[in-house]
């Protein structure tokens, strides 16, 4: 339990990053107006900084797209088969739901049906909750029906709601399914360690190979229970009826992680993701109390195991949905909610500082804490600092100003650098046509032409759908105002 001393202490480590990125932007604006020509320099040197910081991007993206696409060929089951006591390794996979629509179920039991490795050595929980508790009664009772004797046990845990310390989110649910699980796997006498455990989205479909994979690498990772298991997460579900601003955003999201993949340490979970049954039981599972679970509960295991804990780069992927609502209304409402409880992951900040200060733990604790506080505030503040500075400096600039060398020549030099930064967006597009899966309806080069033509979108989202939300995380957690956990819905076109 917080002291009001410490309550207090916690409190400012939540302003932290909302007051550091209030003061960039205001302090932006106003040195615009007061010292326009210091501006300037600043603008030149600030968007060539970004021009380097996306040929950096495009290293790591081609290097991970390599690797895609080598592993994504391989027969890894065979190579699973060629390890001694291969056998003993079981998948338990979590499907956390709410109220999704029964084909979404099917899609993604459909994926685990059709996965290299074997299904009697598969675990599946379906998570359901109580407040919809008609609507996921109706599901299982399909699902059981259908797939009930696919797997070696197709477990059903149903989460009570208003459970007092909770909060109505995936973490409180997985929170809850994982205790039951454990009891399972405890009247079983089976060893933690040879059990791997996947937190899915309920619409995650995975790839055929995706288990092999997972346990090959974890056959031969030197301390497999010391780490997470990081997926690259694709949005190609409903991406065909999805509009193009939602597709962008999707995909900037795939391209992000694609790099991240392939960048020296430290990686972070995200989304779909895997470990090992072992740690999650020495951790006490996800927490309940908290909107991102997902990122969360690599930090528990970091701290648990004094910092011996990392991620592994997973180069097969998992397929999810864009935040397509069948409207673009509601698209546009479900997109940015989805970003702002992505953007939410800021409260590691306050939870990373506190436990990390006086702690023994590792000097790369402190290369998270500034991947994390360097990725948020370039996540809030970076699209419109492009904006601000390309024109705010000129505008506010005198007559004597105007009249400089670098005033005059300060235009040309921006289109420069911004025009060659295009090159991330080039990549990105080219790239994007072959992540595609290849039932596009219509005629296929009809489709390659809007997936290109799209990307023009993207300065747009990354201000509506990347620094305002992100910024409004922020500003909400600065204000002690707590983020609910907003689902996001999913709406697809059925397919059987």
């Amino acid at each position: 339990m917080f002291t009001f001393r410490t309550y207090r202490q916690y409190r400012m480590l939540e302003i932290f990053p909302g007051l550091l990125a209030w003061t960039t932007l205001i302090a932006v604006v106003l040195l615009c107006y007061i010292r326009p020509l210091w501006m300037i320099y600043f603008a030149i040197a600030f968007d060539f900084y970004w021009l380097l910081r996306v040929l950096y991007f495009i290293i790591y993206l081609s290097l991970s797209w390599r690797e895609y696409q080598k592993q994504k060929l391989v027969p890894w089951m065979d190579k699973v088969r060629a390890i001694d006591g291969w056998e003993k390794i079981y998948h338990i996979i979590f499907l956390p739901t709410v109220d999704e629509d029964i084909h979404v179920l099917r899609q993604t039991m459909d994926a685990l049906r059709n996965s290299s490795y074997p299904k009697e050595k598969m675990i599946v929980v379906l998570a359901g909750e109580e407040r919809e508790l008609e609507t996921f009664r109706q599901n299982v009772a399909k699902i059981e029906a259908e797939y009930g004797n696919l797997f070696f046990r197709l477990l059903v845990t149903i989460h009570p709601k208003d459970v007092p310390g909770e909060i109505a989110a995936k973490g409180a649910n997985l929170h809850w399914a994982g205790t039951h699980v454990k009891a399972f796997i405890d009247s079983h006498g089976w060893n933690y360690d040879d059990m791997i455990v996947s937190s899915f989205d309920i619409d995650t479909v995975v790839h055929p190979e995706y288990f092999s994979h997972l346990t090959y690498v974890y056959l031969n990772h030197p301390n497999p229970t010391r780490s997470s298991y990081q997926p690259l997460a694709l949005y190609n579900n409903n991406v065909w009826e999805s509009p193009s601003f939602a597709r962008v955003v999707a995909n900037s999201t795939t391209f992000w992680l694609m790099a991240e993949l392939a960048r020296p340490k430290p990686l972070w979970t995200f989304s779909s993701h895997s470990m090992s049954f072992r740690a999650l039981v020495d951790v006490g599972f996800w927490q309940n109390d908290i909107v991102t679970e997902d990122s969360r509960i690599f930090l528990q295991c970091f701290i648990y195991y004094d910092g011996d804990y990392e991620v592994t780069p997973l180069y097969i992927p998992v397929s999810m949905d864009t935040a397509h609502a069948g409207s673009v209304k509601q698209t546009v409402k479900n997109l940015y909610k989805q970003q702002r409880r992505w953007a939410w992951g800021i409260e590691h900040f306050p939870f990373m500082i506190w436990h990390f200060w006086k702690s023994e733990l590792p000097r790369k604790k402190w290369h998270l804490v500034f991947n994390l506080t360097e990725g948020m505030f370039s996540w809030s503040t970076t699209p419109l600092l492009i904006l601000f500075l390309g024109y705010l400096p000129l505008w506010f600039a005198g007559d004597v100003e105007k009249t400089t060398v670098i005033a005059q020549n300060a235009p040309h030099v921006l289109q420069w650098i911004m025009r060659s930064a295009m090159i991330g967006i080039f990549t990105s597009a080219i790239l994007n046509i072959f992540l595609l899966p290849k039932d596009a309806p219509g005629k296929k080069w009809m489709w390659v032409l809007v997936i290109l033509g799209q990307w023009i979108l993207l300065p747009i989202t990354l201000i509506v759908f990347g620094s305002i939300p992100a910024l409004d995380a922020q500003t909400r957690l600065m204000l002690g105002k707590r983020l609910g956990f907003y689902t996001t819905k999913k709406v697809r076109a059925q397919s059987g």
